[in-house]
């Protein structure tokens, strides 16, 4: 493993929290004393053997088992979570105890809801996003989007919204719904990758020429927030709130909604119990949240108890107003119990006052 570590230059890598996981982290983290630049990261493996039987998998990775897709699909996970969780169907990554006593058709209606108003809320690269992604995109459907794939292969990368015209069957009204949830970043022109849509592209244009902006440096986003969106928006024919949609997009041209959340927990070695201590502060993963606390992923054999008393200073009813699975949390160490091989955990600092 120290060879391929060296080889290909690893820097992070990404361990399933499956089946042997915990002898995985405890091997891996073994290798990485000798690499000290080199981090790994549990990943949620749900629905990846799923994929790595698929069609899909099978169209994208002819030539590899299903266990090298899988592991393909964990690896991918870490890069790009959202690109890779749409090729799953929802309720094969596990939505809830009772998803099969639900109207099956409701339950796929709400699902493939939720998971397209997310991709186009955090938009799409146009010459990076797969099909399956791509799909997910408002007026695109699976014809358009392998399209679109097929076109980038020939003619290479597209530069401009204006180019995705030339893609085969995809219409005005495809192009009219899409083209603010695609990005560009090759694009000389800078809208072109935010969410304005073209259609707005020539009251921008108003706007800069207003504001005497050449650019989006510091001095022009100053000029930007400085806008009296109220009277400004009538006169260059727009909605006021279209207005401050545009405006916060440009003074985050090329944001993504994704780069506020927590990173996720990089580590090199395995704790164990006995190296704990009592008031001991450690950063984990929340696994589970049930009626009497959370349980913690900290990095040890067994995952951390913050009882619900510990969660907050103030009264909290349900252990799920406060965390959800997958919550980033800082805890400490609030018992030990190295004989049973039990910690209790607080979100609450030691030295704050209830």
């Amino acid at each position: 493993m120290s060879g391929l570590i060296e080889q290909f230059g690893v820097e992070i890598i990404a361990i399933g929290n499956g089946t042997a996981s915990r002898e995985s982290e405890a091997f891996v983290a073994e290798v990485l004393k000798s690499h000290p630049n080199v981090s790994y990261v549990i990943v949620n493996e749900s629905g990846a053997s799923v994929y790595s039987a698929s069609e899909l998998a099978r169209h994208e990775f002819p030539d590899l088992t299903v266990e090298k897709r899988s592991a393909i699909s964990i690896a991918r996970r870490l890069q790009d979570p959202l690109a890779e969780l749409v090729k799953i169907d929802p309720k094969s990554i596990g939505v809830g105890q009772y998803q099969h006593d639900v109207s099956q058709k409701k339950l796929s209606e709400s699902l493939d809801f939720v998971v397209d108003t997310v991709v186009n809320q955090v938009g799409v690269n146009i010459n990076t996003a797969s099909p399956a992604l791509l799909a997910h995109v408002a007026g695109l459907n699976k014809t358009i989007s392998e399209n679109i794939v097929k076109y980038r292969e020939t003619e290479g990368l597209i530069r401009s919204r204006e180019a995705i015209k030339k893609v085969p069957r995809l219409g005005a009204k495809a192009f009219e719904q899409a083209a603010g949830f695609l990005r560009i970043p090759e694009s000389d022109n800078l809208l072109d990758n935010t969410g304005v849509h073209p259609e707005s592209y020539q009251a921008v244009e108003e706007l800069f020429k207003r504001l005497e902006i050449s650019s989006l440096d510091e001095a022009a986003q100053a000029k930007l927030k400085a806008v009296q969106t109220a009277s400004l928006a009538a006169e260059l024919g727009l909605g006021e709130e279209t207005l401050k949609d545009i405006i916060d997009d440009l003074l985050k041209p090329g944001r993504d909604l994704r780069d506020s959340f927590d990173a996720p927990v990089l580590r090199q070695d395995v704790l164990d119990i006995k190296d704990l201590r009592i008031g001991q502060k450690l950063e984990g993963v929340v696994r589970n949240v049930v009626d009497f606390g959370a349980f913690v992923d900290i990095g040890i054999h067994e995952d951390g108890l913050i009882h619900i008393s510990k969660i907050s200073k103030n009264f909290v009813k349900h252990p799920s107003q406060v965390l959800s699975v997958g919550d980033l949390v800082t805890v400490w160490v609030d018992k030990l119990d190295v004989e049973r091989e039990k910690v209790n955990l607080s979100l609450i600092a030691p030295n704050e006052s209830k």
